[in-house]
């Protein structure tokens, strides 16, 4: 047998272990079943789905930035020459003074994200559930600036990660909330080094480690800074991080600050990442060719982009065979996935104990606020000592404590937990393949309930989200930076607060706008005489 075979073989018979001990969980029996044997050769858990940009769409989206530039450069031209109204401050700096940064640094806020800014950063007025309530608002100057008025708006939330719909000012979690800000409340901006660990962390520790399966956990006051300021702790230099090419930001910064080597592979590529460690281990540190000291494999669960799925199981069996460390990011994915709602390793039924760091963050399913760290207790241990958003930092708020406290807990040991659950799988499934029916190119994975409707031009970000606003519907659009410059997309994220008869409502108006601005770019066969059951 040929080395790939083999190679293959062992991630296989590494998938297979995995699908057994869920079986085993479910059923008490040791063996696996032929049909689940089946079930996982035949790759029944959805795939990743790209379809490729169309080729005209692609070429228009290229020329539709150049036709911006040309015009983007008119506009700074006549705003030297004072020709302009609304004038940019590109060179207004104190006099004798140097610029803080060049005026080509800024062309794209200027002259692409300025006049579209009324789509983002709308003031809230309430908690973002599966209804948001938003300030009205207006500008006079091109969105330079705005002007409130006094009137509000309510929309259907498309637009939040409130997967499990724990952000709401009513129920349990609220009145828990409340408790705990009555008795906690002076030292809601306390610091760690005033009032020290409240009975609150230590509950929320033991909790989430009981919740994840492991030893001992960790939590930070800030998502952002778990995995920014905890990776230098980790990894240093002579370590090497092998990390996806499309990890978050805070995993960038992370591995910057580390002074470790940081090496990408292609998006959830198993082959790749693969060569990229077959590489390390052969061939060693790059001027000395020793050893590297460690390394670091660094994933996401749920891609918050691409609405991605990790290819787990393969990523275990690499690390293993390599020798190598495993980070995963369960931001997104924690309380989004799996049949018990503890993220991709519940979904793939692997052991956590083969992930040596399970990182997560609250301020998604939990609605709460702050990020952990979760592992063996020695390795958490050493992280609580040399930590420095665990030393330094505000400690995370009591009453933020209490939500995650009360949201974990109903994930966990209650009937509505339960159903929060499978409702939100069945809105993501229901939602997905809806859209795709109705000839949308959809990204991701079918499980992901991160939703990214590819728009491709530029201009389409505000025409979409605007005419969906005039529907009483709120969502998000991506454009560059945070996306590839002909990838820009809208994307909707569902919560288990969602009803079937807010998404037929927003699906109803996605197909018009949909229309209207020819958005249906699918060649894949949409086969519109299904009926998709929800």
């Amino acid at each position: 047998m040929g080395r790939k075979a083999t190679d293959e073989r062992i991630i296989l018979d590494s998938s297979i272990q995995y699908q057994q001990q869920r079986q085993s969980e479910k059923n008490g029996f040791d063996e696996l079943s032929r049909g689940d044997l089946k079930y996982l050769r035949e790759g029944h858990f959805p795939e990743d789905d790209f379809e490729p940009i169309p080729w005209l769409m692609y070429y228009a989206t290229i020329f539709s930035y150049f036709v911006l530039y040309v015009f983007g450069t008119l506009r700074d031209v006549t705003r030297r020459l004072g020709l302009e109204k609304v004038r940019s401050q590109i060179e207004e700096h104190r006099k004798g003074y140097p610029a803080l940064y060049k005026s080509f640094d800024a062309f794209y806020t200027r002259n692409i994200y300025r006049p579209i800014r009324d789509c983002w950063n709308l003031p809230l007025l309430s908690v973002p559930g599966a209804t948001i309530t938003l300030r009205d608002r207006t500008s006079d100057n091109y969105n330079w600036t705005f002007r409130y008025l006094p009137t509000k708006t309510t929309y259907v939330n498309l637009g939040s990660y409130n997967y499990l719909g724990f952000a709401e000012n009513e129920g349990d979690c609220a009145d828990q909330v409340e408790k705990c800000l009555e008795s906690n409340g002076y030292s809601l901006c306390s610091s760690r080094h005033e009032l020290g660990t409240h009975a609150e962390h230590r509950e929320v520790e033991s909790i989430l480690a009981s919740f994840l399966g492991v030893d001992e956990a960790i939590v930070i006051g800030m998502g952002f800074a778990t995995n920014s300021t905890n990776i230098p702790t980790l990894v240093g230099p002579g370590c090497l991080i092998i990390s996806d090419e499309l990890n978050h930001a805070s995993l960038c910064l992370g591995c910057k600050l580390s002074g470790a080597v940081t090496r990408k592979f292609k998006h959830n590529d198993m082959r790749h990442l693969e060569k990229v460690l077959e590489r390390a281990v052969c061939y060693g540190q790059p001027k000395t060719q020793e050893p590297w000291k460690k390394i670091l494999i660094i994933v996401e669960g749920i891609y918050s982009m691409e609405g991605t799925i990790i290819d787990l199981p393969r990523v275990i069996a690499l690390k293993k065979k390599y020798k190598a460390y495993l980070y995963l990011d369960e931001a997104h994915s924690i309380g989004a996935l799996g049949p018990n709602g503890r993220g991709v390793v519940d979904y793939y039924g692997a052991d956590p104990n083969d992930v040596d760091l399970l990182m997560g963050t609250f301020t998604k399913s939990f609605g709460a606020a702050g990020g952990y760290i979760a592992g063996k207790r020695s390795l958490v241990n050493y992280i609580r000592a040399t930590s420095f958003s665990f030393a330094y930092a505000a400690s995370m708020a009591p009453p933020v404590a209490r939500q995650i406290i009360a949201s974990c807990r109903q994930i966990m040991s209650t009937s509505e937990g339960e159903q929060r659950l499978k409702t939100l799988a069945r809105n993501t499934r229901y939602f997905r393949k809806r859209l795709k029916q109705m000839g949308f190119i959809i990204y991701g994975n079918d499980d992901s309930p991160v939703v990214p409707l590819m728009l491709y031009l530029p201009s389409k970000i505000a025409a979409f989200v605007r005419d969906l606003m005039d529907e009483k519907i709120a969502t998000v659009g991506v454009g560059y930076p945070a996306t590839p410059l002909t990838e820009s997309r809208v994307r909707f994220c569902l919560s288990a607060a969602h009803t079937r008869e807010m998404l037929d409502m927003t699906l109803e108006c996605i197909d018009k706008v949909g229309d209207r601005l020819h958005l249906k770019q699918s060649v894949r066969n949409r086969n519109t005489s299904e009926e998709i059951l929800y």
